[in-house]
């Protein structure tokens, strides 16, 4: 059997033999920004079976491939779906893709997803740029023999989102007229949504928002050495005194709306990142 250094080094292959540009950064096209795979100059493209190693994608509105090429001018490897516990996946392997950007090149990792909001001055639609977060999962890709040639056994975590990046998204924000905020993200497993109870318990931890991935490819991020900017989209509210029952319809729909603020962040972020 394979170990994970293996495995990476396996998938590596297999993608270099479509594409051999050192990528700028890694984007996880959650929800909310699948759209922005539309503005990437496509050079290649993997569906995940083809890779070696990887999981299948099959949440809800996730496409399932690895897409190469070219954003404003800078190369990118961008993941078009995710992978979440909930769908039977261990950690480690949910965060193979991040491990595997890594190994690319790419030393930016961009991540969106939908979450629902537990602050009240949050909005349906409202962008949080993640400042900080909670890991309520369980478990830890991290768990196990460490391989130091991935990263160290203790990985620091003061700052697992780079605040410089947080202002410049907020920044950006500003200038483009767009509603957002920074804020404390916190996983849980699911699939099933929050109690009452649970969104109480959640915002009196510190949680601004609540969501069922990100995390995990966070922490990995971390610990091989990349910085880190992440965005949530509020799709719903999680008001436990005015909870109603979700629709994921309505989520959905949400977040397709949000799409187009959400890609000028990251874009806009890139763009300064690129520019030094």
């Amino acid at each position: 059997m394979l170990d994970l250094f293996d495995k990476i080094e396996e998938a590596v292959a297999a993608i270099r033999k479509k594409w051999d540009k050192v990528p700028a950064a890694g984007i996880i096209l959650g929800t909310g920004l699948g759209g922005l795979v539309e503005e990437i100059e496509i050079e290649a493209s993997l569906e995940y079976e083809e890779i070696p190693n990887f999981p299948t994608s099959t949440a809800i509105s996730h496409r399932g491939r690895l897409v190469y090429g070219m954003l404003n001018g800078l190369p990118v490897v961008a993941m078009e779906g995710r992978f979440h516990m909930y769908e039977g996946y261990s950690l480690k392997q949910i965060t193979l893709p991040v491990r595997v950007m890594k190994a690319l090149g790419a030393e930016l990792l961009v991540c969106s997803n939908a979450s629902g909001g537990m602050n009240p001055y949050f909005n349906c639609g409202d962008i949080m740029v993640i400042e900080d977060q909670i890991n309520l999962l369980g478990d830890n890709p991290l768990i196990g023999i460490n391989d130091d040639r991935l990263g160290p056994r203790f990985p620091d975590m003061c700052e697992p989102y780079d605040l410089k990046l947080v202002d410049m998204a907020l920044e950006i924000a500003r200038a483009e007229n767009i509603v957002a905020h920074k804020g404390v993200f916190v996983a849980v497993a699911g699939p099933n949504l929050e109690t009452r109870a649970e969104y109480r318990f959640l915002r009196q931890i510190g949680a601004d928002a609540v969501g069922m991935s990100t995390v995990p490819e966070v922490i990995v991020a971390v610990h091989c050495g990349m910085k880190v900017v992440a965005l949530s989209i509020i799709t719903d509210m999680c008001l436990p005194d005015a909870l109603k029952p979700a629709n994921v319809e309505e989520i959905i729909a949400t977040a397709n709306e949000a799409q187009p603020r959400l890609c000028t962040l990251v874009k806009g972020v890139l763009a300064r990142v690129q520019a030094g």
